[in-house]
């Protein structure tokens, strides 16, 4: 929709359009125009200068759109680089009385939870469901997600608070994790790694406390390259040598440098690490052996001529 924008900044409007706005007497619409004018039809800019949530700017861009001012929106994701908006409780009732999906999913992440959501607890997860647009059913696999990693670090019955479940969803929709298929899919890869990590933690000395993140994040990185668990416990047993007590960015970089030699079990290792053998010296050649016995012969008549000699 192109913007007529007089000297000075002024942005102007058709008399025509002015009419179907005032005749509408929906002031959402006539702000929302106002932003796309402003904004050269950009709907981001708008909605983030507006401080809407996704359902009342879809509102009133369908109220414009009925009345032929604009065209039919731009299909986009979420707004990646900006702030989420400031959500008020008037949003979440809102929605909640709207939206039959929301409402559905405050139901059954209560239930993953075991409380009642408190008012600020919906406007966290209007931001995940509103602003980073993630579908129900990711949402809801996320929400159980969190309370496995919660119970697995602090114990049974202990349930995430939503401030970790709206970082969480941050970092799923970074990772492109924003459609059922594609989460499942890394639950699926989260839970293979649970299991490795059930037989590597002893190998590495821990057996009486949960791993910290940092030392999960070394261990999916190892069997990520491809380590099986003895290359892993020899891995340790070198930085205990080394260092006298567990270091993992030492045992990281070890891990790393015999990756890139290409050396991922045990025995390709120990062949990898052994130093190369010295190259025996050849034996001479039968040219080179005649050449010394003359060489000793004419010492030795010079010796016996020198003693000869008055």
């Amino acid at each position: 929709m192109p913007a007529v924008t007089l000297p000075g900044g002024v942005i102007s409007l058709s008399a025509e359009n002015a009419d179907k706005l005032l005749a509408s007497g929906n002031a959402d619409a006539a702000m929302l125009y106002l932003a796309l004018l402003r904004h050269g039809g950009e709907l981001a800019p708008c909605r983030q200068a507006l401080g809407w949530s996704q359902g009342r700017l879809d509102s009133a861009y369908d109220a414009l759109r009925q009345d032929a001012l604009v065209g039919p929106a731009p299909t986009q994701g979420p707004l990646r680089d900006s702030a989420p908006p400031e959500y008020v409780t008037q949003d979440v009732v809102a929605a909640l009385e709207r939206d039959g999906d929301f409402a559905s999913l405050q139901r059954q992440v209560e239930r993953e939870l075991g409380s009642i959501l408190s008012p600020a607890d919906l406007k966290t997860l209007y931001t995940v469901y509103d602003y980073l647009a993630l579908p129900p059913e990711v949402i809801l696999l996320l929400t159980s997600w969190c309370v496995e990693e919660t119970e697995r670090k602090y114990g049974q019955g202990r349930r995430p608070r939503m401030s970790v479940l709206k970082k969480e969803a941050f970092r799923w929709r970074d990772r492109g994790l924003d459609t059922l298929p594609a989460a499942e899919e890394f639950l699926r890869g989260q839970k293979g790694l649970a299991l490795r990590e059930r037989t590597l933690l002893p190998l590495l000395g821990i057996r009486d406390r949960a791993p910290l993140d940092k030392e999960r994040e070394y261990i999916a990185a190892w069997v990520d390259l491809g380590f099986d668990d003895e290359t892993i416990a020899l891995a340790r047993q070198k930085t205990l040598l080394k260092k006298q007590s567990m270091s993992w960015p030492y045992m990281n970089s070890i891990l790393k440098n015999w990756h890139a030699k290409g050396l991922h079990t045990v025995a390709e290792v120990e062949a990898g690490d052994r130093p190369a053998k010295a190259p025996k010296a050849s034996a001479p050649s039968q040219g080179d052996q005649q050449s010394r016995r003359m060489a000793r012969n004419i010492a030795a008549l010079r010796r016996t001529a020198k003693k000869d000699s008055p």
